[in-house]
């Protein structure tokens, strides 16, 4: 039997309270990112697609969580135009996570390059 599809290896960070309830994936994480990017918790959802009222209440239960405020919400004027910014621990939670992800995937290149090199020695 011969199998045409390599192995690819995947890997995922995440961060989890010491009860084991989630805090912050990489969904949230790009989130987070998008706010800062667009100034706007609408558009950040509008681009990954999401549900707001569902987004909403994620982040909002993630800031219970942990503790602090993520982001924070200005309201615009008589035409609109409000913001959603990353409060300041809101910002250097994302870029501990980013410097995170970096380390991890740096961590790991080697050793996933050599096991990919292995299976898919035996797959071919």
């Amino acid at each position: 039997m011969q199998h045409k599809n390599k192995v690819i290896v995947k890997h995922k960070v995440w961060l989890e309270n010491e009860n084991g309830i989630g805090l912050l994936g990489d969904g949230k994480w790009e989130l987070l990112k998008l706010i800062n990017e667009k100034g706007s918790l609408k558009n950040a959802i509008d681009e990954k697609g999401w549900g707001y009222r569902s987004t909403w209440s994620k982040l909002k239960m993630m800031e219970e969580r942990l503790g602090f405020n993520i982001i924070i919400r200005k309201r615009g004027g008589a035409g609109g135009g409000g913001q959603t910014l990353l409060t300041e621990k809101g910002e250097l939670l994302m870029q501990y996570f980013n410097d995170l992800h970096l380390e991890v995937d740096n961590a790991l290149k080697n050793p996933i390059t050599n096991f990919y090199e292995k299976i898919n020695k035996l797959i071919t």
